[in-house]
């Protein structure tokens, strides 16, 4: 699975990073949301891999977007135990 993270600026910005590179940088949070969403559905796309979207919350890792199989990833898992 590929995540694609949006980290936050001391100044307030936001970053677009993919395995801890800031692919994109200095963005409002909005936009940046938006960005990663659209990297993120068109690689899963183009490869077929699980790509997640996360940014950092207040307590936990807030989930943004998910492209792949996630949900019978999930089923398997449950059965398995």
């Amino acid at each position: 699975m590929v995540t694609i993270e949006l980290k936050a600026s001391t100044k307030g910005s936001w970053s677009v990073c993919r395995s801890h590179v800031a692919l994109f940088s200095d963005m409002k949070l909005a936009p940046a949301i938006k960005l990663a969403r659209e990297m993120a559905r068109d690689e899963h796309l183009r490869s077929g891999r699980q790509i997640c979207v996360e940014m950092p919350g207040p307590q936990s890792t807030i989930i943004l977007g998910r492209y792949g199989d996630f949900l019978s990833q999930a089923v398997s898992r449950k059965l398995a135990a």
